[in-house]
């Protein structure tokens, strides 16, 4: 797991040393401090050696997206049309902020940015009036998709947690009517969508898919991430056998995100 390491004065080549390093992650603070993140590959000593020091200050790196995106601090990063940002940021037609929470979905992993990016290309063509958010935690993709003029979301989670991060997301950008908001996963919600986010592991979504299926309309579309490029044909599998057919694909890092189509 990567460390924090500060140190009072950065030099100007200081960020090319931390780079050298293999730091994750580095800022300046106004104090002419910098901050870095390091993997744990690298020992404070080397750090601290690299840079002519006796030691250095060293404390937990903190982690977002279930520790799998590591950064100091949250930032604005753009998707499409779609801006998202820091609660602080400054509000605009475009901009989605989002509190920093211990809910995955900040924007910064892969498999988010594929289903946002499958948002924008399905918002070009024919935007549903109600999306159903699988596993939402953090709201990002249902709060997207209000943004871009979907009437109504539905967000589901078994993390309560989650939901309260995304009752706290919906609030921060006035959306607190349009997101409704349950606990559980698909087999405890009934009706169907016309688009249906499943953002979850691969495991789950197998597990899931018969009962995933049933909550997509006639003609609906399923777009299914979280799933690593290994098993891409393992998820397909299990949802073209019930029905679904595949109508685009995308990748990212590793990552997967399948766009399915109901027959029905």
């Amino acid at each position: 797991m990567p460390y924090r390491v500060d140190l009072r004065n950065g030099g100007n080549d200081a960020l090319d040393r931390l780079v050298e390093l293999g730091a994750l992650d580095a800022e300046r603070s106004e104090a002419g401090g910098i901050a870095a993140l390091i993997p744990d590959r690298v020992t404070p000593d080397q750090v601290a050696r690299a840079f002519g020091l006796r030691d250095i200050a060293v404390s937990p790196a903190v982690g977002r997206d279930e520790d799998s995106v590591w950064v100091l601090s949250p930032r604005t990063v753009r998707v499409g049309n779609i801006h998202i940002a820091p609660a602080d940021a400054a509000s605009d037609a475009r901009t989605l902020r989002l509190i920093d929470g211990a809910a995955f979905g900040t924007g910064l992993h892969p498999t988010t940015a594929l289903c946002l990016e499958a948002l924008a290309e399905l918002g070009q063509h024919d935007l549903p009036d109600a999306v159903l958010d699988v596993g939402t935690g953090s709201g990002v993709l249902a709060l997207a998709a209000l943004m871009m003029g979907v009437r109504v979301a539905l967000g589901i989670d078994i993390d309560d947690e989650a939901l309260r991060v995304a009752a706290e997301n919906a609030r921060l950008n006035a959306m607190s009517d349009r997101l409704q908001l349950a606990p559980g996963g698909p087999e405890t919600i009934t009706g169907m969508w016309p688009l249906v986010f499943a953002n979850v592991l691969a495991a789950p979504l197998i597990e899931m898919a018969p009962t995933l299926v049933r909550r997509v309309g006639h003609y609906g579309r399923l777009v299914l991430s979280g799933i690593p490029s290994a098993v891409e044909q393992d998820v397909d599998a299990a949802y073209c056998r019930l029905g679904m057919q595949r109508v685009g694909m995308t990748s990212r890092a590793g990552w997967i995100a399948l766009v399915m189509r109901a027959s029905w």
